[in-house]
């Protein structure tokens, strides 16, 4: 059973959504397109020809599903901005409908007691600078990105206290830019070089940003996901795949940016990309570290230009509807060792599971699930915790069923189901459950 009491007091809970996933309302008051727009109108880039264009119409129903974050007992919710929406173009002339938007989300989260967590960048790239060559192969990007976190900070400040930069550096330059099943669709170990470096020193040229333009107290991070990488065999070619793996999914967007320097191997694959001052340039000191995790990686020696290549799970290994490991042992390890590592508060911003659940003839989701996967996540960090890890806050992944990026509309991750025909809001069991602990009460699995 997992207890309230357990956890120490001031232990944050709440939610995470992204811009893209949830928003919708693509067109509308001013909105420009992003990357993930035009990769998803491309025939098959995504499965079923899903797009974002509706998603979950958060962007005319943020009220309702603040109200949910609130019944819930959330403190803190945590979203993102669609650059686009901002700035239709990535830079110039801002849209004052879009900043609006953020203003008005802003203010209602504080009403109903909710804490805003601000993060600049989820993934989708403003069209118009991808298409002009200023995207995130392309150093030019690096100050136009402290820019737009100028603007938000000049607008938000006075309210949002905590501000990330990037979610999952790692997974959107991998994913996007060098296996290309992502927005923009690039591939090859090259353009994710060029990518992971732009973006390490955009995260250097923002935290800068935001330190001149946001009130003294302001916390800031970033949002790493990081996952063990874990050799298919014990064979010493599996074993050497694996450090690779570590390096490239782990490693390169997050040494540099909590420790100032990269890893041997990246730098190694950097070369004279790394200019004089580049590290210095990307390490400013950070204020807090977001955590997102869901399981192990594997990995198998092969022959290509990375030098490993993804591998299933064990065989009989319990996996989810993605087809990832549940290993909450592997949680508690990537916790302590974040903590140990980069020596800076962590908090888990995104931790869940998809299923494909809909509603019984009640009208009720009962994802018992979800329900045994939170309840042993959760008491891994309480693990975690007991073994000096310093975990002061959990953030489910996610709020809402939403867009699931190639995966179209199929896995569902959130606490919330949305029908996506008539955007109904319907809180699922593990809802009701999570809501229980945050409240304060004791509450065991299905």
């Amino acid at each position: 059973m997992i207890r309230a009491e357990d956890f120490p007091a001031g232990f944050v809970w709440g939610a995470s959504t992204a811009s893209y996933q949830i928003e919708g309302a693509h067109d509308v008051d001013g909105r420009g397109p992003s990357i993930w727009d035009a990769f998803s109108a491309e025939p098959g880039r995504v499965k079923n020809g899903d797009t974002g264009n509706i998603a979950c119409d958060h962007y005319h129903r943020y009220r309702e599903d603040v109200a949910l974050m609130r019944t819930a007992n959330f403190s803190a919710y945590r979203f993102s901005v669609s650059w686009s929406r901002v700035l239709p173009e990535g830079r110039g002339a801002a849209n004052a409908a879009g900043l609006d938007f953020y203003d008005r989300l802003t203010d209602e989260l504080l009403a109903q007691g909710i804490e805003p967590w601000l993060c600049l960048y989820h993934w989708d790239l403003p069209l118009a600078l991808h298409e002009a060559g200023l995207g995130w192969t392309s150093r030019e990007i690096v100050p136009l990105f402290a820019d737009y976190a100028g603007l938000l900070a000049q607008l938000l400040g006075d309210r949002v206290a905590r501000w990330a930069t990037f979610n999952e550096p790692n997974m959107f330059t991998m994913l996007g830019h060098g296996a290309g099943v992502h927005a923009p669709g690039l591939r090859g170990r090259e353009t994710w070089l060029d990518a992971v470096h732009h973006v390490n020193l955009a995260h250097g040229a923002a935290v800068r940003r935001l330190r001149a333009e946001l009130p003294a107290g302001s916390l800031i991070g970033s949002v790493p996901n990081l996952q063990p990488a874990v050799p298919a065999t014990d064979s010493g070619a599996d074993r050497e795949a694996a450090a690779r793996m570590d390096a490239v999914m782990n490693r390169a967007t997050a040494d540099p940016v909590f420790l100032g320097k990269y890893d041997p191997l990246t730098r190694e694959w950097m070369g004279d990309r790394i200019r004089p001052g580049d590290e210095e340039a990307i390490y400013a000191p950070l204020d807090w570290l977001g955590l997102n995790h869901y399981s192990p990686q594997y990995a198998s020696a092969h022959p290509n230009s990375w030098g490993f290549r993804m591998a299933d799970p064990p065989e009989g290994a319990e996996t989810t509807l993605m087809g990832w490991h549940v290993k909450p042992e592997a949680f508690r390890d990537v916790l302590i060792e974040t903590s140990e590592r980069y020596r800076l508060p962590v908090y888990v911003t995104e931790n869940g599971m998809a299923d494909d659940g809909e509603p019984d003839a009640a009208g009720e989701v009962n994802d018992a699930g979800r329900i045994h996967y939170l309840e042993r996540y959760l008491g891994a960090v309480l693990d975690a915790r007991a073994g000096g890890a310093d975990v002061r806050g959990y953030l489910v992944w996610s709020m809402l069923d939403n867009f699931e990026w190639a995966m179209g509309y199929g896995p569902r991750f959130g606490i919330v189901h949305v029908d996506y025909q008539t955007l109904r809001r319907t809180p699922k069991a593990s809802y009701h459950w999570l809501a229980a602990l945050a409240g304060g009460s004791a509450v065991s699995g299905p």
